[in-house]
């Protein structure tokens, strides 16, 4: 029997083959992101805590996507008014279907790790990464994303649906707020603080492996973007959104970078490396829930204020809330997320109604960020009260990969021979170089 050729194939069929074809390869592209944060979170931790951030980050795959799969899924299609639902197991494109929406549940996941770097228990971790990937994400995505009825919970407040293309809200603005509140609730690193209030600075170990974990981070980001555009729709490539995704997304992304480097230049006289890393991420955030309706010059707006915005936010954090929020992942997912959702109407190419637009935005952050508050709060401080939520202060000085995992990630330089104070504040004047988020030189 002689097999069709492909000009021979029902045209749906062969629409339906490209489309999960592709939106495979954009999943594989978004889970190679974890390497990025891996290496990210790794150069900004000190070298005795890198074993442990990097098993955090397999952890949050390995636990989440599981969880997410036989538990999440389901929350998600109850929390829409769809019912508990696992209709993804009938078939085979609903299995990618649900990959699909799992590498993005677990991008929200890994976010929070950089936050809690250096004190967090990693059993504390992986339940919350656990009760993550089971509820508080799904219900998010249940309220937007999955809504069975067609309205998100925000589109049935205020008659205007809330506007998130590719998750800079739901994905990594709910990330970076998490990541802030467990930050809150688990206090400070030893020593990162002085009696009067005072930062100290506690560099990270890699600049080398923080801008490599940038640049994977950002290839795998057109993933979210790019990818989630380019589709096939009633047998017509979606070309003018597709090439407005892939512009704006390039453009925010590179004025993120400028941006906070500018600002830190402004601030110090210097530009520093790792704000223009992070503001480069902070560029894409910003632009990812509107990278489809963003004018080409909305683009520069979006991706510069999300960038210049970052070292200005990371300082409130640091120096007002005296929250330790080592991988500066509020300031680049949290506030840069909920920047590019609230820009949506001011910025759309099109004719938009600014006024209620900008009502349903501002509703869709006030849930989702209300939500996470409460859920991670609840959390961490349920954990804080059985003593679960952070490691001993011994253990903290050692190093966390010696103490939860009995490694050390560079044996063969043995310690780190930084000179440090009581409760591990570095002392070292050499060693109080830039630090960029992880806390840079004050000059106050």
């Amino acid at each position: 029997m002689i097999e069709p050729t492909i000009l021979q194939t029902d045209p749906a069929v062969l629409e339906q083959a490209l489309n999960y074809t592709w939106i495979l390869v954009v999943s594989f592209m978004i889970f190679f992101m974890h390497a990025g944060f891996a290496m990210l979170e790794a150069g900004q931790v000190r070298s005795k805590n890198v074993s442990n951030q990097l098993t955090k980050n397999l952890l949050t795959w390995s636990v989440g996507v599981t969880v997410f799969f036989a538990i999440g899924s389901g929350i998600a299609s109850l929390t829409s008014g769809g019912g508990w639902s696992a209709a993804y197991m009938a078939s085979g494109t609903g299995w990618i279907d649900w990959l699909y929406g799992a590498v993005f549940a677990m991008t929200a996941a890994t976010i929070v790790s950089g936050a809690v770097a250096g004190r967090a228990k990693l059993r504390a971790y992986v339940a919350y990464t656990f009760l993550l990937a089971a509820v508080i994400y799904p219900v998010i995505i249940g309220f937007t994303w999955s809504a069975s009825s067609g309205e998100g919970l925000v589109e049935i407040v205020t008659g205007t649906a809330f506007t998130d293309f590719a998750g800079g809200m739901i994905v990594h603005g709910m990330g970076g707020i998490a990541g802030l509140t467990a930050a809150a609730v688990l206090g400070p690193r030893m020593g990162r603080y002085n009696d009067d209030g005072s930062a100290n600075v506690i560099p990270g170990h890699s600049m080398t492996f923080a801008v490599l974990g940038t640049l994977m981070l950002a290839f795998g980001w057109y993933g979210f973007n790019v990818g989630t555009s380019a589709v096939m729709s009633e047998g017509a490539f979606l070309g003018e959104q597709l090439g407005r995704v892939a512009v704006t997304t390039t453009i925010a992304m590179a004025c993120g970078a400028m941006g906070a480097g500018a600002v830190a230049w402004s601030k110090t006289g210097k530009v520093d490396t790792l704000y223009v890393a992070n503001g480069l991420l902070a560029g894409l955030v910003g632009i990812t829930a509107i990278p489809h309706t963003t004018s080409w010059w909305g683009a520069f707006v979006v991706g510069g204020l999300a960038g210049a915005q970052l070292p200005v936010v990371f300082e409130f954090v640091e120096k007002r809330l005296k929250v330790d929020d080592v991988c500066a992942v509020f300031p680049v997912h949290g506030s840069a997320g909920v920047l590019g959702a609230l820009l949506y109407p001011f910025v759309a190419a099109g004719n938009v109604a600014i006024a209620s637009a900008f009502v349903a935005q501002l509703v869709g952050v006030v849930v989702i960020g209300g939500w996470t508050i409460t859920a991670t709060a609840v959390i961490w401080y349920a954990f804080r009260a059985v003593g679960q939520a952070r490691v001993t202060p011994e253990h903290e000085q050692e190093g966390l990969d010696v103490s939860e995992h009995g490694v050390e990630t560079y044996p063969e330089f043995g310690d780190e021979g930084t000179p440090v104070a009581d409760g591990g504040a570095v002392t070292d004047t050499a060693d109080r170089r830039s630090g960029g988020p992880t806390g840079g030189v004050d000059d106050e």
